[in-house]
Order: structure tokens, then C-alpha cells, then sequence
């Protein structure tokens, strides 16, 4: 595959792009300037990974010298080895079968399975005026923050970029302090069951043989 065919695919950024910002969207439906916050960070590194995925390969250019140097007989150009990571650990046959490449579909395939159930059980508990406390919520407090988290890192793992990379620390220490905002804000309106929530249910790792003891929550109104 040479460079024209590889790259230059501006539609296929646009649609990419779209798709799953637009599928991102539908799962959590931002209304608050913080909301709009971290999904507009998430939409950016979104955009920049398809960018240099379709449209102009920036990290291949200006690291070509060292690769050319270190694998001499690969067409970096072309589209399959852009996936450096397969290339850097010596995966020679096709890199969409490669241990990075589906390691990378799991995290984002689960990614976006987590954030689908996190929005039904925090759309229910809003409507209710309860903290979500159930599905997700029970494992971790933050788990919408935990998905595109896990979104990023599979996409990071399929095909990293310079920029992406510099990107993902910063975007991950962002969704931390809005999730402590936010503890504040909920601390604030619940008191004490925030608080017993908070003893229970780990941030965003999760304790996987424990339960959140539901039947002694009971706010007014649905956190995230």
C-alpha cells in the first residue's frame, strides 16, 4: 500500500470521527459546561487519532528517520504499519489479528459496553432523585470517566501517535479532578449516604467481591 492510498482520507477521517463521537453522545448526553468539558476532551482525541489514522501520518513523519533506520524494510507509509506498537514487538503478519490490535478492540469494545450500562443506571436514578448506586455504579463511583479512560487507552494500544500520547495523561488527570468535583458538589447536597456510598465504592478501580449495601442509601437526587 503506498502513501496516497494510505493516507490523505479525509471522508474517512470525518466519518470515523463521527461515528464514534456521535455513538460516545448517545451514552451520556452532556447538559452541565463540565459534562460538555469531558466530552469535548474526549472528542478531541478522538479527531486526532483518525486524523493521523487517515489524513496525515505526523508521528510517521517525524520519527521516519528513526524507523527506517531500526526496521529498514518496512513501507511505514502504508497503512498496516501504522500500527507501530505490532511493529516495535515484531508482529510481522497482519497487524489487525496482532495481540495489540485486539487487546486494544476488547478495551474499547468494553469501554463503550460500560458506558452504555453507566448512563441507563444514572439516567434512572436522576429521573428517580436517587444516587446511582447500581450496575456499574456498584463497582466504582466514576465508571463513565472509567469508559472513555479504557476508550482511549484501546485506541492508544491500535495505533499511538505522539500527540495522542501526550494527550491521554492530561485528559486522564482532567477526568480526575471533574470526578472530585463533583464528590464535592454531591457531598454537599447528600451528606452522610454520599459518604457511606463513598466508604464502600472505590473511585475507579474497582473491588470485584464487594457490593455496595444499597438499602441504607437513600439521597434525594441522582450523582454520577
Amino acid at each position: 500500500m503506498n502513501e496516497s492510498s494510505a493516507y490523505g482520507l479525509w471522508s474517512l477521517v470525518v466519518i470515523n470521527s463521527l461515528v464514534f463521537i456521535i455513538f460516545a453522545f448517545s451514552f451520556t448526553h452532556p447538559h452541565t459546561k463540565r459534562d460538555w468539558r469531558s466530552f469535548g476532551a474526549f472528542s478531541a482525541f478522538i479527531i486526532a487519532l483518525f486524523t493521523e489514522m487517515y489524513g496525515f501520518p505526523l508521528t510517521i513523519y517525524l520519527l521516519s528517520g528513526w524507523l527506517q533506520r531500526r526496521y529498514p524494510g518496512v513501507d511505514f507509509f502504508s497503512h498496516d504499519a501504522g500500527h507501530l506498537l505490532e511493529i516495535l514487538f515484531g508482529w510481522r503478519a497482519n497487524p489487525h489479528f496482532g495481540p495489540f490490535h485486539l487487546l486494544s478492540g476488547l478495551l474499547i469494545g468494553g469501554g463503550f459496553i460500560l458506558l452504555a450500562s453507566a448512563w441507563r443506571v444514572l439516567y434512572r436514578a436522576q429521573r428517580n432523585h436517587t444516587l446511582a448506586v447500581t450496575g456499574p455504579y456498584a463497582r466504582v463511583r466514576h465508571p463513565q470517566y472509567v469508559a472513555f479512560t479504557l476508550i482511549m487507552f484501546g485506541f492508544l494500544l491500535q495505533w499511538p501517535t505522539l500527540l495522542t500520547l501526550l494527550m491521554f495523561p492530561i485528559l486522564v488527570f482532567m477526568y480526575v479532578r471533574l470526578a472530585r468535583r463533583e464528590e464535592r458538589e454531591v457531598l454537599t447536597e447528600f451528606g452522610e449516604p454520599y459518604v457511606y456510598y463513598m466508604a464502600k465504592t472505590p473511585a475507579f478501580f474497582p473491588r470485584l467481591s464487594q457490593d455496595v449495601q444499597k438499602e441504607r442509601i437513600r439521597p434525594r437526587k441522582g450523582g454520577r
